[in-house]
């Protein structure tokens, strides 16, 4: 982190430099100035991060000072220096929006306290700054990569999910983002400074599930030994994120239809119901219509959830987005392999990614991508340095179009009378010993030997 930047401001220069002696033990950059209207130029065009001024100064007294910068300033923190005189009036100042003040004279330590307390302050905030930068990043619609019709597609529906406080069902194949797009809909809702809090439905045991979920009270069961809220409850005012929602137990299906329907629950062991005011999100790659026809998923509870249905796409079907997911993920993992210098792909190895199906999605192919940059020599990424089974699966593919078409019907007999003629040939023409090596009737070989025309002395010759 950069540090931190104070400006001391005194009409005595002996005060000045008292003052940058004890910040600079504090690992400050300070400057100072012994004139208060220069002072207002320095910090308009600036910036610090603390300004320490006397209040008595001949130009322009502390007090006029911050009113003069408070606005071109406002992330500084201002610490005035007061005589014992004036104190009362620096109390006062402070309910004005001035952080403290350092009695005069000082000793080192009045000095260092308040403004240890103040850069810690400042700290904080610049932490808070950086990480609320990477989540909106991180979580952004930026973040999910993807130029295709289908990806576009995607994005229009999440900004309208966005701007929305109902209930989302995102659906799609194991590895296609769906955390991602929960989490990227939630930074960008009115509820973004809030929880977002995650349950994995197929991770819990049933039998802590609506523990988990709703929380319980002392003694509701064995082990109960204090109150505990439930993941629910964590997610008031933000947003819970059901994963595998498909999952969710029957019994526990009915307690969260009434969470959606009238934001009630209760906790295990409770008879008191108490209120949340939650989004749900939900995530599932099963279909839950198939499960709504078998009785594992409640009819209700699905159009409750599926007020906003997000639909993503599996990568063999968006496979123009592999190149930018490529690059994208080739920036996030190289740092783990500077010394390779790594600075792209291969035609070949794109070409090999771009043949590959990935039945894992867009979460296979940056494992494969992590995979290589492992392997390669570097600075570019070569076929050879991919996972073997992206490269045998083209191998694969290619001996499937050596395989002439033809309709399915030609293609099973002409499958069946080689089995045939294998077997025959194996049993040196015996019928009985091939319909044995078949597993099928003597008789149903004879038919089939029949209408697959077989030559029975042609089998007799190559014995």
């Amino acid at each position: 982190m950069d540090k931190f930047r104070a400006l001391v401001v005194d009409d005595e220069e002996i005060v000045c430099e008292a003052v940058r002696a004890i910040l600079e033990t504090e690992n400050i950059d300070v400057e100072t100035t012994v004139s208060s209207l220069a002072a207002v130029e320095m910090i308009r065009n600036n910036g610090y991060d603390l300004i320490i001024s006397d209040v008595m100064m001949p130009e322009m007294n502390g007090f006029d000072l911050y009113e003069n910068i408070k606005e071109a300033a406002p992330d500084s923190i201002f610490i005035l220096i007061t005589a014992y005189g004036t104190i009362s009036s620096a109390v006062d100042a402070i309910k004005l929006g001035i952080y403290d003040y350092i009695p005069k004279p000082f000793t080192p330590d009045e000095v260092r306290i308040p403004v240890r307390r103040a850069l810690e302050k400042k700290r904080l905030e610049r932490e808070n700054i950086a990480l609320r930068s990477q989540i909106e990043t991180r979580y952004s619609f930026r973040s999910i990569i993807g130029n295709s019709p289908e990806m576009h597609e995607v994005f229009r529906i999440m900004r309208h999910a966005a701007s929305s406080e109902s209930n989302v069902l995102i659906t799609g194949e194991s590895g296609t983002g769906k955390e991602l797009v929960a989490r990227a809909v939630h930074s960008n809702s009115v509820r973004a400074r809030k929880k977002f809090v995650t349950v994995n439905c197929g991770a819990i045991p049933e039998g802590l599930m609506e523990s988990e979920l709703f929380g319980h009270v002392k003694g509701a069961f064995t082990g109960a030994v204090s109150d505990k809220r439930g993941l629910v409850e964590e997610a008031d005012r933000g947003t819970l994120f059901l994963d595998e929602i498909g999952e969710l137990p029957q019994v526990l299906q009915v307690k969260l239809l009434r969470v959606l329907q009238d934001g009630d629950f209760s906790r295990v062991g409770d008879p008191v119901p108490r209120n949340v005011n939650v989004r749900v999100i939900a995530a599932t790659n099963k279909d839950l219509k198939k499960a709504i026809a078998e009785k594992n998923f409640r009819e209700d509870l699905y159009y409750r959830l599926n007020v906003i249905p997000v639909e993503l796409p599996p990568l063999r079907m968006r496979k123009e987005d592999i190149p930018m997911l490529v690059s994208f993920f080739l920036e996030k993992h190289k740092v783990k392999a500077v010394e390779k210098n790594i600075q792209g792909i291969s035609k070949e190895a794109m070409q090999s990614l771009l043949n590959y199906h990935f039945p894992g999605n867009v979460r296979e192919l940056e494992n494969a991508v992590e995979y290589a940059i492992a392997f390669t020599s570097g600075p570019t990424i070569q076929k050879d340095d991919l996972p073997k089974y992206i490269l045998e699966d083209r191998k694969l593919s290619e001996e499937a179009r050596s395989i002439p078409i033809m309709p399915l019907r030609d293609a099973k007999a002409q499958f069946e009378k080689g089995l045939i003629m294998a077997a025959l040939i194996e049993s040196g023409g015996n019928i009985s010993e091939a319909s044995r090596l078949l597993n099928i009737h003597r008789q149903n070989l004879q038919q089939k030997i029949r209408l697959l025309g077989i030559d029975l002395s042609t089998v007799s010759m190559q014995n």
